[in-house]
């Protein structure tokens, strides 16, 4: 009898570990590495933004009950906005903080290192605003794209340019993956769309001061445009050499912006005069509908921040947002089933409902149909809510609103 007795209470003890074991499990994070830049020379602005939008999604997540029951918990690594340091952070995520996916690139040069170690060692990577078509092209299964790419920024670009009737336009391109892949890709939609326009580009150092040398020789010769296809801060020093020398913009000269630009909080104090008139793409304007996870993201953001929400906030939550969703589909963190449940999954984020492309090519792992415009900055320190709306979903290009300097 009391072998029997001592054989329960060895098998209940038995049970009661294993439940504890159970439930220490279920209770510990699934890690989730984010690799951004957060010191120099790298785009800081960029990072914190990456940072403000998956936090606000790690919250919500944590709130509604985490996943698998289970919290998410948000590994940082700063790589500086250098390949290098990129291509190190992501592997100490993997390897030491074993992270189950990787997220917030923001550098195309950054993202391609980066991908580079996801690949070796089979962990999901979600790109959040790397644009280089190359990111794409290398086809790694393990690469999900959130941003939209350099080739069809390029065609709407150019299908605009059309628009407005110009025939002489000078690019000015960072010398990164992102620039020097853009400027390219601006020339070859203007040769398959608009092969009248006289396009050139200027590669510029992300690392310079005195752009006055590139900038001087178009004075005597203004073209049409001048094209921006850089990211801050360099870009907002190109900006003010271009308006203190009187090239753009101007009555004759269009200051086009390809990349952003008055989406960061700090464009105003580092532009002032020289940002108004300037025309620009981008993905976001507050008169776009939006779904209302969206709206719920940006008032979390504005609440954190005191800022209006940008598509870089509305990306980082998407980039997070895919993970978290393949995860659940999933009922696992193996990379396997990540990556194939990533590849087939239906995926509604903060800018609507998205498929996922699997051709090979610039759409390869890539959201598609992301939505874009073109505004105009009509005033100083203007918010984007006020600027001259000229084009959108469903708002066709309209050039009699546009308005340019009287000299």
């Amino acid at each position: 009898m009391n072998q029997v007795l001592a054989r329960a209470v060895k098998l209940i003890i038995a049970a009661a570990a294993a439940s504890m074991a159970i439930a220490a499990g279920a209770a510990q994070p699934i890690k989730i590495g984010i690799s951004i830049t957060q010191s120099p020379p790298g785009s800081v602005v960029q990072g914190t933004q990456v940072k403000d939008g998956v936090e606000i999604v790690k919250d919500m997540v944590n709130k509604a009950g985490g996943v698998l029951g289970r919290p998410i918990e948000l590994v940082y690594e700063d790589n500086q906005g250098i390949p290098e340091k990129g291509r190190a952070a992501t592997e100490k995520l993997i390897t030491l903080d074993k992270v189950v996916a990787v997220t917030g690139g923001h550098q195309s040069s950054v993202c391609l290192a980066e991908i580079e170690v996801a690949k070796r060692y089979n962990i999901p990577y979600v790109n959040t605003n790397c644009w280089a078509d190359a990111v794409r092209t290398r086809g790694y299964p393990q690469v999900f794209n959130a941003p939209i790419y350099s080739s069809r920024v390029a065609e709407s670009i150019a299908e605009t340019i059309v628009k407005l009737g110009l025939k002489r336009v000078v690019a000015f391109c960072e010398n990164t993956d992102y620039g020097i892949g853009q400027a390219k890709a601006i020339a070859a939609a203007f040769k398959q769309k608009a092969p009248g326009v006289a396009y050139k580009y200027e590669t510029l150092d992300r690392a310079g001061k005195d752009f006055t040398p590139a900038i001087l020789p178009l004075r005597a010769n203004p073209p049409d445009a001048v094209l921006m296809v850089m990211l801050p801060p360099p870009a907002y020093i190109v900006m003010n050499q271009l308006y203190e020398q009187g090239v753009a913009p101007t009555a004759k000269t269009w200051l086009y912006d390809s990349s952003g630009l008055a989406d960061y909080p700090d464009f105003w104090q580092n532009v002032k005069e020289a940002g108004k008139y300037m025309l620009n793409f981008a993905l976001y304007h507050p008169q776009m509908s939006a779904p209302k996870l969206a709206k719920e993201v940006g008032h979390a953001y504005e609440q954190r921040t005191k800022n209006h929400p940008n598509r870089l906030i509305f990306q980082a939550a998407d980039s997070l947002l895919y993970i978290v969703d393949a995860i659940k589909q999933a009922k696992t963190t193996d990379p396997n089933a990540l990556i194939k449940t990533m590849e087939n999954m239906k995926f509604e984020g903060t800018r609507g409902r998205f498929r996922i492309s699997k051709a090979a090519g610039v759409t390869y792992h890539q959201m598609m149909d992301i939505p874009s415009v073109t505004y105009q900055i009509t005033d100083i320190n203007q918010p984007i809510g006020k600027t001259l709306l000229i084009e959108g979903p469903g708002v066709p290009l309209s050039t009699a609103k546009l308005l340019k300097p009287a000299k």
